[in-house]
């Protein structure tokens, strides 16, 4: 059962692939409603896996955004002064050089090394044999490495003291393992319809649209919260 919005929320925190978006794009009704949402004077921050040149490359309306935090807590991007701010250490090179030695297929960011499944297993044995720490998150298949204690939660924590805001007033909506962290944080987690089992049991609300139908449900609750079903 839904719980009520809670007063006081003053920022919406959204997942990008999977939650904002279907197969990378975003529709024009959900594009309306984030424009509706922050002419309500909410603030809006992006949360995702991606790096930065790849996701502008695709959703240029990333400028509406006041905060993006990229490479799943590992990079703060400033949209409207074009600043990166690094939130985590860049990856070790050796490390980096080791994966590629092994033939694995990579991604490399500023802060995050990704890979996808079934690579899992060679990651973390390589981690163990160089001794380093790195923590490996689970995202729909991709395998992403980051230094230990860097997530979602601690780049939106981030993100909200750059904005004057406690998580707290923050609803935040995903539907990935990756996405767990910084649900937990907001004052209202919310799923959109499509998210995985694990993230519908543990959420506040569960839209009944999917994916960016579902952010533009919740956005029409955010801004008429009496109206939302409890």
């Amino acid at each position: 059962m839904n719980k009520p919005i809670p007063p006081g929320l003053r920022a919406l925190a959204t997942d990008y692939d999977g939650t904002l978006a279907h197969d990378g794009a975003v529709n024009e009704t959900t594009l309306a409603a984030l424009r509706k949402l922050k002419d309500a004077h909410f603030r809006l921050i992006l949360v995702t896996g991606r790096e930065l040149h790849e996701l502008k490359a695709i959703f240029p309306q990333i400028t509406w955004f006041d905060l993006a935090v990229m490479e799943n807590g590992g990079v703060l991007y400033h949209p409207h002064i074009s600043e990166v701010e690094a939130l985590a250490a860049p990856p070790p090179s050796e490390f980096v050089a080791r994966l590629h030695e092994l033939g694995l297929p990579l991604q490399v960011g500023k802060s995050i090394v990704a890979t996808w499944e079934p690579h899992e297993t060679v990651v973390l044995q390589t981690i163990k044999e160089m001794g380093l720490e790195l923590q490996v998150i689970f995202n729909k298949g991709a395998v992403m490495i980051l230094p230990s204690g860097v997530n979602k939660a601690t780049g939106l924590r981030a993100a909200a003291e750059r904005l004057g805001l406690t998580p707290e007033q923050i609803a935040g909506v995903g539907d990935a393992e990756n996405d767990h962290a910084f649900l937990k944080i907001c004052g209202l987690s919310v799923a959109v319809a499509n998210a995985l089992p694990a993230i519908l049991k543990e959420v506040d609300f569960v839209t009944k649209a999917d994916h960016g139908d579902g952010v533009t449900e919740l956005i029409g609750h955010l801004l008429n919260p009496t109206e939302a079903v409890s």
